[in-house]
């Protein structure tokens, strides 16, 4: 067991390091529970309210008919999983869910389409989703597939404010999940967003059969990109039936925690957030992924095609816990969410942002 060693003083003026090495990530993932939980927990005080939680509501504006294959998407066309492929919503549709999203306290709007990569043509439509979306006072987020650097440029001048696009895994791993997208695809995109000066969402999935040095590779490649994603998704895979991935062994829950305790100590600024698998998680979990750095969820019925703790059980842990949402920024005032309402509509089908 490795030795137990005080936790550094932490000044949040420091810069974030973008130099860790594999063998300091595995490091910190080895660490006793307790000790690593406390490290994490004083980086999180150390940048964010640890009694914020920021809220995201994802709603899937086109569904299913996916020609890749990753290995954990029910979207995919090639897998029988039960999902029916549809079209790209309508601009009115979208901004409906929206405004119910914001009614119930969400402060950021995720739009996902099931796109290898998104037609030229298709841009104009989803940059009016957005510039109405925006228009509501809501943080926009698209995760669309790769994008060019000229759509990525179009998104932006749309309004929108974050740009999803995962890792997934670490580069080695990759192989073992999907075949139809190179890894370089993935940084290529995510540059392409960082060169527009938008905001970056860039996280993975844990618990599809890969190593703990593998979850050190993952979490090495997101805290050495150029600038630390602003979100960083951290998913739990959810086995869907007719995908190559149903049957793994589920990963062990403290593992989780611990992926998530070391995302915080090395992406000290960023929001580390609970994404698809939440469903399955216990209160007691999701509780020690709080304290262990996480301060993001999404909110809501459904999370496209994988199930989401609903609104009602989400408020009392909030209760429970003396948690409460980050503050909604609205065109230069701050409004303070104290209370969320539960959300009524059923959110439609699709994948998890994770799988952009």
């Amino acid at each position: 067991m490795p030795a137990r060693t005080a936790a550094p003083a932490i000044d949040p003026a420091t810069p974030p390091r973008h130099d860790w090495s594999r063998a300091e990530v595995l490091a910190l993932l080895e660490l006793p529970f307790n000790d690593l939980l406390h490290r994490a927990a004083s980086v999180h005080r150390a940048h964010f309210d640890p009694a914020e939680v920021q809220v995201s509501t994802l709603l899937s504006v086109k569904t299913g008919g996916c020609p890749e294959d990753c290995g954990y998407c029910p979207q995919a066309a090639r897998y029988h999983t039960g999902v029916d492929a549809t079209k790209l919503m309508s601009t009115d549709a979208v901004v409906e869910k929206a405004r119910q999203a914001k009614a119930a306290g969400a402060s950021r709007f995720c739009m996902g389409a099931a796109w290898r990569s998104p037609k030229d043509r298709d841009i104009p439509k989803v940059a009016a989703m957005i510039a109405e979306v925006k228009a509501l006072g809501l943080e926009t987020c698209a995760t669309l597939g790769m994008l060019s650097g000229d759509q990525a440029r179009a998104l932006k001048d749309a309004g929108l404010d974050y740009y999803n696009h995962n890792l997934d895994t670490a580069p080695e791993f990759y192989g073992e999940v999907i075949h139809t997208r190179e890894y370089q695809d993935r940084l290529d995109t995510l540059a392409h967003v960082r060169d527009t000066g938008m905001k970056t969402c860039c996280g993975g999935i844990v618990g599809m059969g890969e190593s703990r040095g593998q979850r050190a590779g993952l979490l090495q490649t997101l805290a050495t990109l150029p600038a630390h994603p602003d979100s960083v998704p951290i998913n739990r895979l959810v086995q869907v039936e007719g995908t190559p991935l149903s049957g793994t062994a589920e990963l062990d829950p403290f593992e989780f925690v611990r992926t998530i305790a070391v995302a915080r100590i090395l992406m000290p600024r960023s929001m580390v957030r609970l994404s698809a698998g939440r469903e399955s998680m216990s209160d007691e979990l999701q509780a020690l992924c709080f304290l262990a750095g996480a301060n993001s969820i999404f909110y809501g019925e459904k999370l496209l095609t994988t199930g989401n703790p609903d609104t009602e059980r989400d408020l009392a842990l909030f209760a429970r816990l003396g948690l409460r949402p980050m503050q909604v920024v609205e065109q230069g005032s701050t409004v303070h969410a104290d209370v969320l309402e539960p959300v009524s509509a059923q959110m439609p089908a699709g994948r998890p942002c994770a799988a952009a």
